[in-house]
């Protein structure tokens, strides 16, 4: 069914309350391994029906957060949402409680049940309303952003629209973008730092109720990690600062001399070229077309999961006023159908994101007949392989959209992609760092992500700006805010994304064989098992970025400067 056929009607909450109630005492009840079968089936039958109501919702609202009623529908739920995750806390605690448990966990497999485990820690009905709190203090954070509205170049910008002027040649209008950028920041400082306060203390609050010590480890639960811990996350960013910040410095050097800079301020950093960063040499819709044939060849699966997208109107790609920042996938779960929600702007990065998003969406494609939700997207460090590594896995097709400039694109792209994760664990040790510290002030947060930053990001000059030598970067970081321990998954999912590039240049056919295994396994297992599904090395494994940074130094080291420039 196409996006736009698709009918939205509110969710009855008291009757699926009722219903939902009645399906687990009956499943408590059951004599029968085959009776408890049965009624997961139609439990799973319910859960959709709300999720899938509830995304269509999501969706409308992300496409235009000034319309009131889907505004309205957001509203319902936060509310609501809570309440329904009280009803899949009850399913947990059956499943895992059931007397026939070793026979649906034959059926059903081992995940599901170290999901229910892990998600029950997360929750209780004490911490309902606080939850819908949460809720809230996330949406207003959205409607935040989403609510720039700058002057810039003649018109009204919102955040999106200042990014091709961020990249500009001209210094002195890279320079404007960005103050005009980091002034809405600054001007709204206030409600970011109270937004942000409400939500730390709020989720220390939470995590003390379920006893916890701090939310640091109800954050990893809520994430659903159940092969790997902090201490393990810690020692991770420490082989990145040993073997990736060096390169990332080194690559910013080369940056600022391919530039022609005498300094190299913080303006300066989204240029690459002196004649421009590569730029698709086309409309959306010739984007799109490009994409069409990119997919068609790339493999069978991908061409039959690309026309769906097409033919079903599951994408919304196009930046416009009112339409919220950044990109997104999720999965209509009724209708089996991913929906890649992006913001192009005539940037390289409307292609990063295309093939991005469209990695999550082929994957959500590839497992979408599983019969339980837990399994169409696996937990997200996993579901950011997909992602990352659809991005390397287009590269021949680059030509198609980038011509002439492909070869800046690809450089720019694998640089980009290292120079990425030291900015990526800076955030996760910062969260940590929060979490760890609730009731840190404002100003110590942001001192706390100054002296973060200085470790793993040293090249980093604010140029005198006041809002970013306070320390105020990371309030651009929507993670931080709605997701937290969230951006740690984008770090190790590069890591293996990067073995997937490798893997391409060695043996393309067996790169995309182990790909396609991936997809399919969806969230069947746990992170490091997906990892051994795609025959890869674990990001906590010793000499796992020893085994592929010397390629990719090598390779951008053998980047030809000056036929670019």
């Amino acid at each position: 069914m196409k996006f736009s056929e698709i009918e939205y009607e509110r969710p009855n909450v008291q009757e699926l309350q009722e219903k939902f109630g009645h399906l687990i005492n009956l499943f408590n009840k059951a004599e029968s391994f085959d009776e408890q079968d049965a009624l997961i089936r139609n439990i799973n039958d319910l859960r959709m029906e709300f999720q899938t109501l509830g995304t269509i919702a999501s969706i409308k609202y992300s496409i235009d957060t000034n319309d009131k009623q889907f505004e309205e529908e957001q509203d319902f739920y936060d509310s609501n949402s809570p309440v329904f995750d009280g009803l899949v806390h009850q399913y947990y605690t059956a499943i895992v409680g059931s007397k026939f448990r070793p026979q649906l966990e034959k059926k059903w497999g081992k995940q599901l049940f170290d999901v229910a485990e892990v998600t029950l820690k997360t929750f209780s009905q004490e911490i309902l309303e606080d939850l819908k709190k949460e809720n809230e203090l996330r949406t207003d954070y959205s409607k935040l952003l989403a609510s720039a509205k700058i002057f810039f170049d003649g018109e009204e910008k919102n955040l999106q629209g200042l990014i091709p002027y961020m990249e500009s040649t001209d210094r002195e209008i890279r320079k404007a973008a960005n103050e005009a950028k980091w002034k809405f920041f600054s001007d709204n400082e206030e409600e970011f730092d109270r937004l942000f306060d409400d939500l730390v203390k709020l989720r220390d609050r939470i995590a003390k109720k379920l006893g916890y010590k701090n939310f640091v480890q109800m954050g990893y639960d809520r994430m659903g990690r159940t092969d790997y811990n902090s201490e393990m996350v810690s020692k991770f960013r420490s082989q990145v600062e040993k073997f990736i910040v060096p390169i990332a410095v080194k690559l910013k050097q080369k940056q600022q001399s391919r530039l022609g800079l005498e300094s190299f301020k913080y303006y300066d950093q989204p240029l690459d070229y002196k004649s421009g960063n590569a730029k698709p040499h086309g409309s959306p819709d010739w984007i799109v077309s490009c994409a069409k044939n990119m997919y068609s060849e790339l493999s069978p699966e991908t061409n039959e999961f690309f026309n769906f997208m097409l033919d079903n109107e599951m994408m919304d790609l196009v930046n416009k006023k009112g339409k919220d920042t950044g990109g997104y996938c999720t999965f209509i779960e009724k209708y089996k159908a991913p929906f890649i929600f992006s913001n192009f702007n005539g940037t390289m990065g409307d292609i990063e994101v295309l093939t991005h998003e469209a990695g999550h969406a082929f994957q959500a494609y590839s497992s979408r007949n599983f019969e339980i939700p837990e399994y169409f997207f696996p937990t997200s460090e996993a579901c950011e392989i997909h992602s990352m590594s659809m991005e390397f896995l287009t590269w021949p097709w680059m030509n198609c959209f980038f011509k002439d400039q492909t070869e800046k694109f690809k450089y720019s792209h694998l640089k980009g992609s290292v120079i990425f994760i030291p900015y990526g664990v800076s955030v996760d040790e910062f969260q940590h760092w929060v979490y760890e510290n609730p009731n840190a002030t404002p100003l110590e947060r942001k001192q706390a992500w100054l002296a973060i930053e200085k470790k793993y990001l040293p090249y980093i000059d604010y140029d005198n700006n006041e809002f970013l030598e306070k320390g105020g970067r990371w309030q651009q970081q929507r993670h931080i805010y709605m997701s937290p321990f969230y951006y740690i998954d984008y770090c190790l999912a590069q890591i293996c994304a990067f073995q997937f590039w490798k893997k391409a240049l060695e043996n393309r056919e067996q790169a995309l064989v182990d790909y396609l295994r991936l997809c399919r396994a969806g969230g069947s297992k746990s992170f490091l098992g997906l990892v051994e599904t795609a025959n890869l090395i674990s990001p906590f494994e010793d000499g796992c970025l020893e085994s592929f940074m010397g390629v990719i130094d090598q390779w951008l080291e053998s980047f030809d400067d000056a036929s670019v420039n």
